[in-house]
Parts: C-alpha cells; sequence; structure tokens
C-alpha cells in the first residue's frame, strides 16, 4: 500500500495525473493495435463505466483515439496517439526511477525471492479466476 500511494503522490505532484490513467496508458502501449474497451475493463480489473470515464479524458487530452471495430460498430478500440505515446514514455520512465529507488535497499537474493513469490501469487490468482468461469 505504501508503494500505491507514494506513486499516486508523484504522478499527482510531478506530472498531474492519476495512477490510473497511468494504467491505462501502460494497457494501450502493450497492445499497439489497441483494445477494446472491455479487453481493457477486464486488464485493469475495473468497470466498464470506470474506463468509458478515463477513455473520455485522455481522447479529450488528446492521448488515445477510438475508432469502431469494423466487425461490429457498436464495440469500440481505443489506441494510444503519437502524443499518448510520448507522454507514456515519460511516464513510464519515471516510474521505473521511482520503483527502483523504492527497492534499492533491497539484496538481488531478496528481490529474486520476492519476484518468485509474486509469480506463483499471480498464478494462484489466475487458477482461482478459472474456477470461477
Amino acid at each position: 500500500m505504501t508503494i500505491e500511494k507514494r506513486l499516486r503522490r508523484r504522478f499527482a505532484d510531478q506530472f498531474a495525473t492519476t495512477l490510473p490513467r497511468f494504467d491505462v496508458l501502460a494497457a494501450l502501449d502493450r497492445h499497439a493495435d489497441g483494445l477494446t474497451l472491455g479487453e481493457l475493463s477486464r486488464a485493469l480489473l475495473v468497470s466498464n463505466g470506470n474506463v468509458t470515464m478515463m477513455i473520455r479524458q485522455l481522447e479529450g487530452d488528446g492521448l488515445i483515439a477510438t475508432r469502431s471495430t469494423p466487425e461490429d460498430r457498436r464495440r469500440t478500440v481505443a489506441v494510444l496517439t503519437d502524443a499518448g505515446r510520448a507522454h507514456f514514455a515519460e511516464l513510464a520512465a519515471a516510474h521505473h526511477a521511482w520503483i527502483g529507488k523504492m527497492f534499492s535497499g533491497m539484496s538481488e537474493r531478496d528481490l529474486t525471492a520476492l519476484y518468485d513469490l509474486l509469480a506463483a501469487l499471480k498464478l494462484s490468482i489466475g487458477a482461482d479466476e478459472e474456477e470461477q468461469k
């Protein structure tokens, strides 16, 4: 929780943005062809309404563009604009530096153990999600 609070504060103070907006940009950066709003909602584990609101804001800021899918005009795909890609690169560099500094007091052995435990947790969560279907 402390890490998240620090990230939220730093994004607000240094970039006048939010961690959820960063998360949306990060997800779109990983998918050059874009994501539907439903895919984005599932990837970020937030409601469709929250995604729609953030998409509208980011589109208004010129950081993303939306378009309908050719196969179903009711489905919307969001993609980063050139300005969005440049803005995300700046945010990601700062994020990387902040995380690096926060974890700099840990040994390589401890970091490796932490990553291994987090990977195991991710698999466990994924297995639980499959059982819920």
